[in-house]
């Protein structure tokens, strides 16, 4: 390999450099960016937890009311899960969506 082929094959090799910094440079812009939107998204996150937790504060008891009335109108041989909710159950089986609706926490 001469000294031209060297220079040329450095000068090729600097500036491959200088592009994948410039990449590099982009990707930390990016990641920045991300990082930014996601604390704020955190924050917000915190923030409607923490009003969701005053809101259920306040109104246990008519969920509670709300939540019976529904396993009443269930126990009357109704559906309350959205697919199929106001329709008769045959022959009072056991519905999975009603199950899940009525069971969770």
């Amino acid at each position: 390999m001469n000294k031209k082929e060297l220079f040329d094959a450095l000068d090729d090799f600097s500036q491959q450099l200088l592009v994948t910094l410039a990449d590099v440079e982009a990707i930390k812009k990016n990641l920045k960016s991300l990082v930014e939107e996601n604390t704020a998204l955190r924050l917000e996150n915190d923030k409607l937890r923490e009003r969701l937790g005053e809101v259920e504060e306040t109104a246990p008891s008519k969920t509670k009311h709300v939540r019976e009335n529904v396993r009443r109108i269930y126990e009357d041989g109704f559906h309350v899960c959205r697919d199929f909710y106001g329709q008769r159950r045959e022959q009072d089986a056991e519905c999975m969506f009603c199950d899940e609706l009525l069971f969770r926490e």
